[in-house]
């Protein structure tokens, strides 16, 4: 792959993430400061999920149709920029309400348009999803490790003022990402509707949200739940740290990983493994080796469990239906998945405590093995010569 076109989307992930980073672990606690219940935050930070659930199509939809996906991508992260500005005058629920659900739509729609961006450029050179992605990785964990020690040493309010300067950074760095060139694909005739009421594409669908339902919980209350039980914001960060390490880890392995074993096999094996680590998080909290184990399953729960889904999509999603098929997981995913366990989860924490929804969490996963097992088949194995990882 050309170096220079693999350096500015690496670039570009690795601040995306790194804004992730810094939202995801803390931004709970940043509420939580600002004297909202759990069942609140959990609304509020699943504006995020909801958004998701439509605004990618949108975008999805506007990027193939125009051709356009570079334009679009310097738009929605130059409104997420102006969103978020009004962060620093928004005070009580419905203000904020109003600020995240903007910025949510903008900043939601990002990623799905860079996947897309990415995938087609990857396309027509032989380059791995895996080794770009993966700087997202990195981005998370530098943006989480260094925020949990900048908010014990100057408070949480110190916050927002990173996230602004990401924002800009961002919208900046969108400028350097070029068009890519579409290739056509043998089943563009297909409407998407006929590719999408596919039992196999319905039974990944349905399973990838039950796995992220327990994810949403994990998403938003994770950093209070911690919180609560006494540990400090470094120590929160570092563990969040150790789930997205080991997620790095996974993305590297995962060439060899899917010549090996089927797509399946990786999907079913990712669930089993979530519940577990959600069983864990709930019942051993006190114990921070129990905690750290959780974390590194991280690397299956998320990391070769997006790998896999991301992978079947673009099998189901091709050509001119590309940034929809992308659009389409991420919103079903995501965006449903999460705002369940995200809006869920803030009820839960609020009248059962954490660990019960935690260890409530767990079921999820294991409906979404069930799903998986018994509703979705695929016929061929990986060819490892070329593909998405290479």
């Amino acid at each position: 792959m050309h170096t220079h076109l693999h350096r500015r989307l690496a670039r570009f992930y690795f601040t995306y993430y790194f804004f992730v980073g810094a939202f995801v672990p803390y931004w709970g606690l940043y509420l939580k400061s600002e004297q909202f219940s759990p069942a609140d935050i959990g609304i509020l930070m699943s504006l995020f999920q909801i958004s998701r659930i439509f605004a990618p199509n949108f975008w999805g939809w506007l990027a193939d149709h125009t051709g356009k996906r570079v334009q679009w991508i310097k738009l929605t992260s130059f409104l997420g920029l102006c969103g978020f500005t009004a962060v620093f005058w928004a005070h009580g629920f419905y203000w904020l309400f109003f600020v995240m659900a903007a910025l949510s739509l903008f900043t939601s729609s990002t990623l799905p348009l860079a996947e897309s961006l990415t995938l087609a450029h990857l396309a027509t050179s032989n380059g791995h999803y895996s080794r770009i992605r993966m700087w997202g990785s990195l981005g998370f964990i530098v943006a989480a490790v260094i925020l949990g020690f900048l908010i014990d040493l100057t408070g949480i309010k110190s916050l927002l003022w990173f996230l602004l300067i990401v924002q800009m950074t961002l919208f900046i760095l969108a400028h350097s990402l070029p068009d890519p060139k579409i290739l056509a694909h043998e089943h563009d005739h297909y409407s998407i509707w006929q590719v999408i009421k596919q039992p196999n594409v319905i039974a990944l669908l349905v399973g990838c949200a039950l796995m992220v339902t327990a994810h949403g919980v994990l998403y938003n209350f994770y950093s209070i739940y911690l919180s609560d039980h006494g540990y400090s914001k470094s120590m929160i960060g570092l563990l969040w740290a150790v789930g997205v390490l080991c997620e790095i880890g996974i993305f590297l392995l995962m060439p060899k990983i899917m010549v090996r074993y089927s797509l399946k096999t990786i999907l079913l094996t990712s669930l089993a493994l979530a519940v577990l680590r959600f069983g864990m998080i709930g019942l051993a909290v006190d114990s921070i080796s129990m905690l750290i184990l959780a974390q590194t399953l991280h690397a299956a729960t998320f990391g070769s469990f997006h790998a896999a889904s991301v992978e079947v999509i673009s099998q189901f999603f091709n050509g001119r239906h590309q940034a929809k098929g992308q659009a389409i997981y991420n919103s079903v995913a995501y965006g449903i998945g999460g705002t369940i366990g995200g809006v869920a989860g803030g009820y839960a924490l609020q009248y059962l405590g954490g660990q019960q929804t935690f260890m409530l969490a767990a079921i999820f996963p294991l409906l979404g093995l069930l799903v998986i097992g018994l509703g979705l088949k695929l016929t061929k194995r990986l060819a490892a010569t070329k593909g998405m990882f290479g």
